[in-house]
């Protein structure tokens, strides 16, 4: 059995057969989409994860400016202070049609620690998810200790490396860029992040590195051991967790901030099966280092949601419910990931405190009703025995599919008795749909008009109400249907 059969796809139509596919497009042709059109949607639609591409090297080279540059708007921070704390390290691009995932490690430095030990540290988390990476160097001040540091790291990983020679503002400075042949790692890319000079001809390169599909999907072979990352803010109980299931001491805590180590998988029996939990330990710091630490909480975060099939949240009970707690649960929402919320310190919890969590849950954790809940105490073990059933029911409604013919009596239905509201004196419709790809699912709508944010919502958890998908977030596209008159 391949790959493909256990993600939930099959042939080159996403998750359609080719029956299924026939008769879908036949009924696109006869609404009045153009066939091509339609392939394109579905095909976008059908894309499970994207490979990821990390932009590392040392700090004031400019990695952020050209995380900027390459998706196309200014959303990651340019910012040479230390202790500048991002809650977003990932972000999405395209180029020439292609898309992947941008894994920015900009804007954060440990003087304490020296520069090469921080640069290191940065490279190696984002490193751990990434299949190809831009090694971004100042081709004004030339190879430096740093620089080598980051190159002798992108060897032992093994990765494709792109050289971007930065700061190559005209033809004049390209010598300088030459010389950057000498760290080994290929040809020196000269571009200008701050002006846009020579990104096309990196991209093009980024472009043959990465590969269509990521090098290392989920789920290589069937009956293989299911990947889950254990995610939280510092101190929530992750190590505790990873330990009590393990039935042993498995993960060391460094004290040290900063500390680079190689990623280490564990493999744990749980529930009468086996497991591969993505370490995601967080890594204790000093207080006047803890902007920082977020910084690289953050950016881990991002590298075990990556590798991962499902995400365990957990939260701990005896603190109120943070704004950092709901940013976690949205990068895993985000990188469209199976989830789980364990509600970890649960032995500690008093009928005050408890009644008071409740009231949290439903307000701030409003948006993910949908993830199975489970009440445990890593410290004693209490209700381990509940996780397994929860993450198998996420995995569950993560490649869970609904026939088109299904799904289209249920849009039907839904159209009938709850039509979207007039805009502008017309009523748009949903003509019909389809549920393009699997892991989370992903369904695409054709409509004969723009659908409101508000009836895109309540389409969603119809869906949910009728179809499941407990545990996985869903993605819903709308197409609307071009004026025929426009339509040569």
């Amino acid at each position: 059995m391949t790959e493909q059969n256990h993600q939930g796809t099959a042939g080159p139509h996403g998750a359609l057969g080719e029956a299924e596919y026939a008769e879908f497009m036949e009924l696109a042709a006869e609404s009045g989409f153009d066939a091509e059109e339609v392939e394109s949607d579905l095909a976008a639609a059908a894309t499970g994860p994207l490979p990821v591409l990390a932009v590392v090297g040392r700090p004031n080279v400019g990695k952020s400016t050209l995380v900027n540059r390459i998706i196309g708007r200014r959303e990651a921070v340019v910012e040479d202070r230390p202790g500048v704390t991002r809650d977003r390290v990932t972000y999405e691009a395209e180029w020439t049609g292609r898309r992947f995932k941008v894994v920015d490690t900009g804007g954060w430095e440990q003087d304490v620690l020296g520069i090469q030990a921080s640069v290191a540290a940065q490279a190696e988390f984002a490193v751990e998810a990434a299949d190809a990476v831009v090694l971004v160097v100042d081709a004004t001040v030339g190879v430096t200790d740093a620089d080598e540091a980051v190159v002798k790291l992108l060897r032992r990983a093994g990765k494709p490396v792109v050289l971007c020679a930065n700061k190559v503002d005209g033809s004049s400075m390209e010598a300088e860029a030459a010389y950057l042949w000498s760290l080994g790692v290929g040809e020196p890319h000269p571009v200008s992040a701050l002006h846009g000079r020579g990104t096309g001809d990196l991209l093009d390169a980024v472009l043959d590195a990465l590969p269509e599909a990521p090098a290392e999907t989920f789920g290589a072979t069937v009956g293989g051991p299911r990947r889950i990352a254990l995610i939280g803010r510092p101190n929530v109980g992750k190590s505790s967790l990873l330990n009590r299931a393990a039935g042993e001491e498995r993960v060391v805590v460094h004290e040290t901030a900063g500390t680079t180590r190689d990623p280490v998988d564990e493999l744990i029996e749980l529930g009468g099966k086996t497991w591969k939990f993505v370490d995601t330990a967080g890594i204790r710091r000093r207080v006047h280092l803890q902007g920082g630490a977020d910084y690289y909480a953050s950016l881990r975060t991002a590298a075990a949601l990556e590798r991962a099939e499902v995400a365990v949240v957990l939260i701990d009970v005896t603190e109120p419910i943070s704004v950092q707690d709901t940013r976690i649960i949205t990068m895993a929402v985000d990188a469209g990931r199976a989830l789980v919320i364990a509600y970890n310190k649960w032995d500690l919890l008093d009928e005050e405190r408890r009644f008071y969590l409740e009231r949290e849950i439903e307000q701030e954790l409003v948006q993910v009703r949908w993830a199975p809940r489970v009440n445990i105490s890593a410290r004693t073990g209490r209700h381990l025995e509940k996780l397994v059933p929860a993450v198998e029911t996420a995995l569950a409604g993560w490649e869970s599919r609904v026939p088109t013919g299904k799904l289209n009596a249920f849009l039907g239905q839904l159209v009938a008795s709850h039509p979207h509201p007039l805009r502008g004196g017309k009523q748009p419709r949903i003509l019909f749909g389809t549920q393009a790809g699997t892991r989370p699912p992903r369904f695409v709508l054709f409509a004969s008009g723009f659908l409101e944010a508000g009836y895109r919502r309540f389409i969603e958890r119809r869906l949910r109400e009728e179809f499941g998908f407990e545990g996985s977030p869903i993605h819903v596209s709308v197409r609307v249907r071009e004026k025929r008159s426009r339509k040569k």
